[in-house]
């Protein structure tokens, strides 16, 4: 890719990789640093041509098209360096699978997916750093910052848009392991209760059960019970914000270390006793693959803290 700094004008073929992609969007990655507001100026005076004409922003590209993309000038002091800090842990050793579709990563705890609202560099940013020889990286699907676990990225467009079809039709099956407070009598529950989504007075969005909210259906398994205690296998047959969490604070079994939705002075304590965070991983994913339709099954095992806090539970269980 030319160096941003020039003002020459680009003309580039549009692969594989981009296939689907607005013309809007794709600019937005030719031309980093540039506002939107800059983008669509160009493209509706004519300066951006596909196939020596003219397009429309939302325009979806073939690959094979030709993109004329005008001089544009921005900021010199722009980041191009890709060196990795040493103090950023690694996404690589943690890939589970990986072929020239998709990239199954074993997330850890505490890391964003995205980038933004504070945070400087997300799962996704990470990854493009690391593979800066994929033209195109895009998650599949979220988890939450403190939850761990089997996470899906899409390199190259259509598998992208095959994932989605595959989520979006529930065409999937997704297992999370879950510490639920309090003790939990059914060995097997289905929960459905219908969500919705809204901003508190302090900006900070959250979910609520809510009649009128979008239908949301979970089915708890009983692995294993402590005191005060279970352990819970929880299978997503919709995928709503938040859903495993709002589920079991509604039920009064909000999940061990929550901090938006869990019990507040146990937290405390249980941050004292080595959990420091939210007790939600997930486990399990399985689906066909999106381009071959082959069958595959992907496990991340609990992390170390995890697991060191239900040993301590055991222990704590057999001096009683």
């Amino acid at each position: 890719m030319n160096d941003l700094g020039k003002v020459s004008v680009k003309r580039v073929k549009v692969d594989e990789g981009h296939e689907g992609q607005r013309l809007d969007n794709f600019l937005l990655g030719q031309l980093k640093g540039v506002p939107k507001s800059r983008i669509y100026k160009l493209v509706r005076g004519g300066e951006v041509r596909v196939n020596g004409g003219r397009a429309e922003a939302s325009y979806k590209l073939k690959t094979g098209d030709e993109v004329r993309i005008p001089p544009v000038r921005v900021a010199e002091s722009l980041p191009k360096a890709t060196t990795l800090p040493r103090d950023v842990p690694r996404l690589a050793p943690r890939i589970l699978y990986q072929d020239e579709f998709i990239i199954v990563l074993n997330k850890p705890a505490g890391m964003a997916v995205h980038g933004g609202s504070g945070i400087s560099r997300g799962v996704i940013e990470q990854l493009r750093l690391e593979f800066p020889q994929f033209r195109f990286m895009e998650l599949a699907h979220r988890l939450d910052r403190e939850t761990s676990g089997v996470l899906v990225v899409a390199i190259k467009r259509r598998a992208l848009t095959a994932l989605h079809d595959i989520f979006r039709q529930h065409r999937i099956d997704k297992r999370y392991l879950v510490l639920a407070t309090g003790r939990w009598r059914d060995e097997l529950r289905n929960v459905k209760l219908s969500l919705r989504k809204f901003v508190t007075s302090e900006g900070e969005r959250r979910v609520s059960v809510d009649e009128g909210g979008q239908s949301a259906h979970t089915v708890f398994r009983r692995v294993k019970t402590w005191p005060g205690f279970t352990l819970l296998e929880a299978e997503l047959k919709t995928g709503r914000t938040h859903q495993i969490r709002v589920h079991l604070a509604y039920l009064k079994h909000p999940i061990a270390g929550d901090d938006k939705y869990g019990n507040f002075p146990l937290n405390r304590e249980l941050a004292g006793q080595g959990l420091k965070r939210m007790f939600l991983h997930a486990a399990k994913l399985s689906f066909n693959h999106p381009i071959s339709g082959e069958p595959l099954i992907f496990e991340a095992p609990l992390p170390d803290d995890l697991q060191q806090f239900l040993n301590k539970l055991d222990k704590d269980a057999q001096a009683v």
